[in-house]
């Protein structure tokens, strides 16, 4: 995916269209959407902004401000898709903070970019 898709995901998320932005990384990806639902699971640490319950394919969030984070959102579509495709188990939140920062990093790249103000 090239750094401009990464971007306007990233703007996406910003923007409060989490939603949007799971459908479109899902075509992107090939996989299921994963639904997404403010609140974390009971047991679950409440010091967390996010989880993945591959279980019921349901990213969640402790509220509504983190569906405005884009890092929360793509760091748990990671593990979402990690379950939906053949992706190695090991490193998972190395691999999951990795793929997040990919799509941070090409939205500051873009957003730095002078030809675009």
């Amino acid at each position: 995916m090239d750094a401009e898709v990464k971007a306007r995901v990233v703007q996406f998320i910003l923007d409060g269209a989490a939603e949007e932005a799971l459908v479109f990384l899902a075509g992107e990806y090939g996989v299921d959407v994963p639904r997404l639902r403010v609140g974390l699971p009971k047991g679950r640490k409440r010091n967390l902004l996010g989880c993945y319950s591959a279980r019921d394919k349901t990213i969640s969030v402790l509220n509504s401000d983190a569906l405005k984070q884009p890092f929360v959102i793509l760091h748990e579509f990671y593990h979402h898709l990690r379950t939906r495709v053949d992706l190695k188990h090991r490193g998972t939140e190395k691999n999951a903070n990795e793929f997040a920062n990919s799509f941070l990093q090409a939205y500051e790249l873009i957003a730095m970019d002078p030809r675009r103000k």
